[in-house]
């Protein structure tokens, strides 16, 4: 099987990585993002060069993307970040098990903030990666369960399957902002899932934005202009930058905890929403 894994960095940059070497980086589409500024290798302007050196950065300093990958931490990045919601989700006990994607072993069941955390903290979009059984073995020492051990596929409704099977419907699952048939699909089988969409910048049409905010508990807007218009019903909007957005009942409660959980001091104020920087969000929008 080819060491090969690929995936959309900030700026909805294209990245190939083979044999822990970047060997393809394409075009940023967006010049500027206001997290991956606070980044720590900084990506400010977003350009072919700095994306490459900030992955280059993670692939020495965690083994992204490489048999060395280390995958507890108990670093959180951002406060509203998808794996810090979730992780406290997973200390509150509202949530039960999530589903997400880790690169050196496809989809995988997470019980732990540790795990969920060392995961999903410090990776970009996953597009599709290649399977190392020393990066499973660790994962599954941590209480994880992986899906497909031979290929590393992404296949989150198989995640979803085994979630329910071992008993945990109380399931928080990641998707790409582009996926929103996947996330209606998801929410028919699965009514009860915590759905989150992430990477959102891909989204290009006012359809396929209503569609994804429709079927989903939990929105990150990126640099989608879609995306952000359609929020406007939203509970709660966490952060501004690159905000998150509550649309359901039970993603306005996960954010409620990492209020709650979070020793920041925080303005709570009713308002319209989306409320947006033009100073600080990503630009430009697409």
């Amino acid at each position: 099987m080819k060491d090969e894994h690929i995936i959309e960095a900030v700026g909805m940059t294209r990245v190939v990585i083979r044999n822990g070497e970047v060997v393809e980086v394409g075009e940023p589409e967006v010049r500027f993002c206001p997290l991956a500024k606070r980044f720590a290798t900084p990506v400010d302007p977003i350009t072919k060069e700095s994306v490459q050196k900030n992955i280059e950065s993670r692939i020495k300093n965690f083994g992204m993307c490489t048999n060395d990958r280390q995958v507890l931490d108990k670093e959180t990045f951002v406060l509203f970040g998808a794996s810090e919601l979730m992780s406290t989700g997973l200390r509150t006990k509202t949530l039960d098990a999530a589903v997400i994607c880790a690169d050196g072993a496809g989809t995988v069941i997470v019980r732990t903030p540790d795990l969920v955390q060392g995961l999903g903290g410090r990776m970009s979009g996953l597009v599709s990666t290649t399977p190392y059984p020393e990066v499973i073995k660790k994962i599954e020492e941590a209480g994880g369960i992986v899906i497909d051990k031979e290929t590393a596929k992404l296949d989150v409704l198989a995640g979803l399957a085994r979630a329910k099977t071992e008993g945990w419907t109380k399931t928080a699952v990641t998707i790409a902002g582009f996926q929103h048939e996947l996330a209606e699909e998801i929410r028919t089988k699965y009514p009860d899932a915590l759905i989150i969409a992430v990477h959102t910048s891909g989204v290009k049409s006012a359809e396929n934005a209503e569609r994804l905010v429709a079927a989903s508990d939990l929105v990150f807007a990126c640099a989608s202009k879609y995306v952000r218009a359609a929020v406007s019903k939203a509970l709660v909007q966490g952060g501004v930058g690159v905000p998150v957005y509550a649309v359901s009942q039970a993603g306005k409660r996960l954010i409620m905890e990492r209020l709650i959980e979070t020793d920041q001091q925080i303005l709570v104020k009713n308002t319209k929403l989306p409320v947006e920087d033009m100073g600080k969000q990503p630009e430009p929008l697409v």
